[in-house]
């Protein structure tokens, strides 16, 4: 039987324990960037910066949407101070993409509209909209305007 004996200097230990609870930290806070469930369009990138009509052609692309080149509107909207219960659906599609129009209540912020020219239905008169906040995608969503209309996300459907 062997019997080993050392002498601990506190400080060191402590200084240890310390640059173990950075270590962790770091790794935890990494795994959240790529991890997270409200990064769900981050394999697209999450509010990318999309400063010309190329960038957002291309962003939409990213979806598999193919659009007339030009928006069928530019519109600039301000987003409420505070949402009633009216919000709570638009809100929730959103908040499923990743995004949080909430961070930008009482902003102003373009809605760009483009017609899609390849919906999976074969269905015309379809819509996706882009919601920039100083050129930063902040909401988005594809519908279309008929009375018997719909509503989803980004995600092209299956």
């Amino acid at each position: 039987m062997f019997i080993f004996t050392t002498k601990i200097n506190r400080s060191r230990v402590v200084a240890g324990l310390l640059a173990l609870a950075v270590l962790c930290g770091g790794v935890w806070g990494l795994g959240q960037v790529l991890f997270s469930p409200g990064d769900a369009v981050s394999a697209l990138g999450a509010s990318p910066r999309l400063k010309t009509n190329e960038d957002r052609l291309e962003y939409l692309a990213g979806y598999g949407w193919q659009v007339n080149s030009e928006p069928v509107s530019v519109e600039e909207l301000l987003i409420p101070e505070e949402f009633d219960e009216s919000y709570d659906d638009y809100l929730a599609l959103q908040s499923a993409q990743g995004f949080d129009l909430t961070d930008y209540a009482g902003k102003r912020v373009k809605r760009y509209t483009y017609e899609i020219t390849n919906y999976p239905s074969g269905e015309t008169g379809v819509q996706v909209s882009l919601l920039l906040y100083r050129n930063t995608v902040v909401g988005g969503e594809v519908f279309t305007t008929s009375l018997d209309g719909f509503m989803h996300g980004l995600t092209m459907p299956t």
